[in-house]
């Protein structure tokens, strides 16, 4: 079932994406008097097909891995003496660079759109807290105490942990950062500045605040059951939700730690477990099920915990009328364009590792986690692959979207176009360049699994 709304969350984003990708080129061409053959979501075998008045075939094609818009072009096809003034290679430079620039710059709008929905609709998310600080750990420079509100990394303001971890992320390679925040006894704001120089991060390895030594506040995990899975090792015992667990083979457990922690470490062994249910303590046994990650089988259950209720104020919504809603999303994308651009950099200095890629996988994964959590977090997701789709289809290889720009560019500049055998060669290495990055991405995506 995971995989099931994994592969169609990505297909639908995919669509998503692509279509408001591939709309922006068609319809800046169309006002560009530019006469556009196809548009196409999708490669392969059309699924569905329809032709407008104006000559344009609309198609859905069975491989929805991409797409494409098919302009009139002397360099592609034969084109008849009657079409050649709507032939794109005809145009004047600044017409075509509006053109290739459109698909990028839609992406951006359509990240600001989705924003936009996703604020008005409301975003629930968790204010900064401090769970805790490690000692010798990086923030523990900054002598941050437990309940204290981060409030500000480096020059912007943070508000939940998707700020703080974009913030965070922002100052891999540097050598300090600055911080700011507030304790629990009083609204003054302290300050620091804290050596990074050391700093090591590895995203296959551990979370962006655990690197750093910082665990968000999270609410005490009590030894009641939440939850039981179908059909799992918990269900077949006769655990049930409410269930308060009291022993495991005679061990009293005293927090979910303990629970966790004797679980896992005997998969498909004998248990007797003690709970209490309805004030009375109640006697089951059963088999411990197993599950296998990392190439290592643990115990597992299918159970979940219920939590402390968390304290007022922590947990707000993100929502906002159409003005300041629309002002957060235009801010929001452009904070993610800045750090897109700012990663790709990172990845160029070798500040960031390129088994930091992800690839189609990685995507699918993310987007079926989002779609499960809700519209709103679909929302958000969509609108972070389009900026980082755009971002990419800017970068100049011949390929690309940039790669077309930097020639029209040089055209502008030179007041000729560049030579159909240079672009030929940059067309050959960009080619190279750009499977090489995907190969990257994908065998990174498959060591994840």
């Amino acid at each position: 079932m995971s995989f099931l709304i994994s592969a169609v969350s990505f297909i639908v984003a995919l669509g998503i994406l692509v279509a408001v990708h591939e709309w922006g080129h068609f319809w800046v061409a169309r006002r560009c008097g530019v006469k556009v053959e196809r548009f196409s979501i999708g490669f392969g075998k059309a699924l569905w097909r329809r032709t407008d008045k104006l000559g344009t075939e609309y198609v859905i094609a069975a491989i929805p891995l991409g797409g494409y818009v098919k302009m009139l072009d002397e360099r592609v096809d034969e084109v008849s003496e009657q079409d050649l003034p709507y032939a794109f290679n005809r145009q004047h430079v600044l017409k075509r660079i509006a053109i290739i620039a459109a698909g990028p710059g839609v992406n951006f709008l359509f990240a600001i759109f989705a924003l936009f929905v996703m604020y008005l609709i409301g975003l629930q998310t968790i204010k900064p807290i401090v769970g805790n600080i490690e000692p010798e750990s990086i923030l523990s420079q900054s002598h941050i105490q437990k309940n204290a509100t981060l409030t500000q990394i480096g020059e912007r303001k943070v508000v939940d942990w998707e700020d703080v971890a974009y913030e965070f992320m922002s100052f891999i390679g540097h050598d300090e950062m600055s911080i700011k925040w507030t304790d629990d006894k009083s609204s003054y704001e302290k300050s620091a500045t804290i050596n990074i120089s050391q700093w090591q991060f590895d995203p296959d390895k551990t979370s962006v605040f655990e690197s750093l030594g910082l665990t968000p506040y999270r609410p005490k995990v009590l030894t009641v059951l939440g939850s039981v899975e179908n059909d799992s090792a918990a269900q077949q015992i006769g655990l049930q939700p409410n269930d308060k667990i009291v022993s495991l083979d005679g061990t009293s457990m005293q927090n979910w730690e303990q629970i966790v922690g004797h679980v896992s470490s005997r998969p498909n062994q004998l248990v007797e477990v003690e709970v209490l249910r309805n004030g009375q303590v109640v006697s089951l046994k059963g088999t411990i099920g197993s599950k296998t990650e990392a190439q290592n089988t643990k115990g597992y259950m299918g159970f979940t915990p219920t939590l402390e209720p968390w304290p007022e104020g922590v947990v707000f919504v993100h929502q906002y009328g159409l003005g300041k809603a629309l002002s957060k999303a235009m801010d929001k994308t452009w904070r993610l364009m800045t750090l897109s651009i700012e990663m790709l950099g990172k990845l160029i200095t070798g500040d960031v590792s390129v088994k930091n890629l992800s690839g189609p996988i990685a995507i699918a994964q993310g987007a079926g986690s989002s779609a499960s959590l809700g519209l709103v977090y679909f929302l958000g997701f969509l609108a972070l692959i389009s900026v980082n789709l755009g971002i990419i289809n800017l970068l100049p290889l011949p390929v690309l979207d940039g790669g077309h720009l930097l020639y029209y560019f040089i055209e502008l500049l030179s007041g000729r176009p560049v030579p159909e055998s240079v672009q030929e060669v940059g067309f050959k290495i960009g080619g190279v360049l750009l499977l090489l990055l995907m190969s990257i991405a994908i065998v990174n995506d498959i060591a994840r699994l």
